[in-house]
């Protein structure tokens, strides 16, 4: 827990100091792809927008049904439209600055055998085109195994190369595995062809997730960027939370959850609001490695922030069946809980350091910028309303995006220029390729998993395991989120899970499906803030110049809620709005209340009391957690020993702000 001391600073003057202090990160770490699309001839870079123009088109067509096409036509073709961007954006090798023919090759080879296979996709679906066959088709089945690797090698570094070729090619040495890891005898070919050709590996889940449900989501995202919503959701943060104690971290915390509801991306979130806010946080007096490790937690929640959540979400939501709308609603309380543990945090910590916010006549006024950016407003409104009320699913982004072009025609200031839609497409190929790039692969090790049959065999071993007892089969479950996550493998680690850890909780106990399913995606986003390879929060000391290290021990500190939260509702669903509503309304009472309490022990300050004796913090924070834990005998224990702890621990201090300010 932290002690650090940190002495009263002036607020940030203006915003454009901050964007000026933004501007002393590396090009290179602001956009690495930015210098490679640059370098390509401009006839390329136009194929490469024209193709992304007909990707998107393509996507319209077939969602809409405006144009009959077959499922694996369509996604071979939205292959063909965005995987070469891949290896044009991301380099072979460290010094390939420029494209050169190591990149250009891969990406005319994966265009023209996509194209080959959408033209062969009638084949596949009625079983005239048989895999592994002719020789040719097992040529045909190797190459484009050969090529997603290669992405995957790109897009997520060896080690991630090195597991999903190791879990994708299980079924080859399945066969010497001892005991529930053994499986039937299964040919290289078989493997590869099954891998690509498969229903259960490339062709499923992931591909439909991506090509039906995240497209749309990410050109809305893509045209979010291009028409201001970041700069929009950030003055909003500074307008309303500026000026109260600590108020650039509170910024932070806000603009990070408003922007991550809409981008459903960690380290997206990362570059683009922790370049403004924590040049602006170390300003106004946090330590850096404070500031870094406040942005990785804020920016981390977004992946779990309603109602554009992460990649996990939207497969979760095909896994189980599920509607995306259900998965929206569950995760609401889990997240607020989460950000109002982070203000709660920044609060103590300014409070205790006696950290001012920013002077208003520094900061923007909200009525001019709701003036500015109110569309996006309507815009994320109009998205809950598809998502949670008509349940329009996969149609709802395009609705939305559809309403953002047309308000943002009608405001001056946000208009898209004509000579702005290159960089718009620029956008959607580069988010789309980079989606492709990460979870493509992800679909070979579920293939490799299901070839075999070992999954069910896993989960039913991990019964046998738990026999009466729920913690070991957890423990192992938590463990490997947290190291699938940390090599930033999120979507491999819930795959995994699902197939093995989620069907052997629900034997054990009889808990709760989608409590399950949202315990394993939080735990496994989880490890981007837990140490040692915390990468959000790596990536946010490297724009606080802070101590990598430091950083993400402080990161795992002030997200400390969501550790606890999701066992909270593992055990009770009602936090997930999967239970009675009076649960919910008492369950999540308590949880605030707990929210506080380990907060205010983390900090070493309670609110409306003042500074907390160190014997009492590592108590308090353990009463924080009986209070959370959904049991009523432990709770009532917890509050009566945090009463007390509280009036015999805390003390006012005339450095203190008063007591209850904000």
């Amino acid at each position: 827990m932290s002690t650090d001391q940190t002495p009263q600073s002036s607020a940030l003057t203006d915003n454009a100091e901050a964007a000026a202090a933004a501007a002393a990160v590396p090009q290179s770490f602001r956009d690495q792809a930015e210098e490679r699309w640059l370098s390509m001839p401009r006839w390329v870079r136009a194929l490469v927008l024209a193709m992304s123009a007909g990707g998107v088109a393509l996507s319209v067509a077939y969602i809409f049904a405006i144009v009959p096409m077959l499922d694996l036509t369509y996604y071979f073709l939205l292959m063909a439209a965005f995987l070469p961007v891949v290896y044009l954006l991301l380099p072979a090798w460290t010094s390939e600055d420029r494209v050169t023919w190591a990149s250009y090759l891969p990406a005319i080879a994966i265009c023209g055998l996509t194209l080959f296979m959408a033209y062969q996709a009638r084949g596949l679906v009625f079983g005239t085109w048989v895999p592994v066959k002719e020789t040719w088709q097992l040529v045909v089945a190797s190459a484009i195994f050969v090529l997603i690797l290669e992405a995957a090698r790109r897009s997520g570094g060896y080690i991630f190369l090195v597991i999903v070729i190791a879990l994708a090619l299980y079924p080859v040495y399945a066969f010497y595995m001892p005991g529930i890891l053994w499986g039937p005898p299964t040919s290289l070919s078989r493997t590869i062809a099954f891998n690509v050709f498969s229903g259960d590996a490339m062709l499923g889940v992931v591909t439909r997730v991506v090509g039906e449900l995240i497209i749309g989501f990410l050109i809305l995202a893509a045209l979010m960027v291009a028409t201001g919503a970041a700069d929009f959701f950030l003055n909003l943060a500074m307008a309303l939370m500026g000026t109260s104690r600590g108020g650039a971290a509170k910024v932070s915390v806000l603009a990070s959850g408003f922007f991550g509801s809409l981008s459903g991306s960690i380290f997206g979130n990362v570059v683009s609001t922790g370049s403004v806010t924590i040049p602006s946080m170390k300003k106004a007096g946090f330590p850096s490695h404070y500031a870094g490790a406040l942005e990785a937690c804020a920016s981390t929640g977004g992946m779990l922030m309603p109602p554009v959540m992460g990649a996990v979400a939207f497969i979760m939501a095909d896994f189980t069946n599920t509607e995306y709308r259900v998965i929206v609603l569950a995760a609401l309380i889990p997240s607020l809980l989460y950000y109002f543990g982070l203000y709660c945090h920044v609060d103590g910590f300014a409070a205790r350091n006696g950290l001012k916010g920013l002077k208003r006549a520094d900061l923007p006024r909200v009525a001019a910028v709701l003036k500015d950016g109110w569309p996006f407003l309507v815009v994320l409104a109009f998205l809950v309303w598809g998502l949670v009320f008509m349940r329009w699913e996969r149609l709802t982004p395009f609705y939305a995006s559809a309403l953002l072009l047309v308000l943002t025609t009608l405001h001056p200031r946000l208009r898209i220029r004509l000579n702005r839609v290159p960089e718009l497409f620029y956008q959607i190929t580069k988010l789309l390729s980079q989606t492709m790039g990460l979870l493509l692969p992800t679909s070979f090790i579920l293939g490799g998993l299901m070839a075999t049959g070992v999954a069910p065999v896993i989960a039913a071993s991990l019964v046998r395991m738990g026999g009466d007892g729920l913690v070991p089969v957890l423990a192992i479950g938590i463990g490997v989120c947290l190291i699938f996550g940390m090599l930033g493998m999120i979507v491999a680690a819930y795959l995994m899970l699902a197939l093995t850890l989620a069907p052997a909780l629900e034997q054990i106990a009889g808990l709760n499906t989608l409590a399950i399913h949202l315990f394993i995606a939080y735990y496994a986003s989880l490890a981007a803030i837990t140490p040692p390879v915390a990468l959000a929060a790596f990536l946010a000391s490297r724009i606080s110049d802070s101590d990598p290290i430091k950083t993400s021990v402080h990161a795992a500190r002030l997200g400390i809620v969501l550790y606890f939260v999701p066992i909270f509702f593992l055990f009770e669903p009602a936090l997930i709005l999967q239970g009675p509503f009076y649960l919910t309304v008492i369950w999540t009472a308590f949880n605030i209340l707990a929210v506080i309490t380990i907060a205010a022990a983390s900090e070493g300050y309670v609110p409306w009391r003042g500074r907390l004796a160190g014997w009492a913090r590592w108590p308090l924070f353990g009463c924080g957690l009986i209070i959370g834990f959904p049991e009523w005998t432990s709770t009532a224990i917890g509050l009566a020993l945090a009463a007390a702890l509280v009036l015999l621990g805390s003390r006012a201090d005339a450095r203190d702000a008063p007591a209850g300010a904000t």
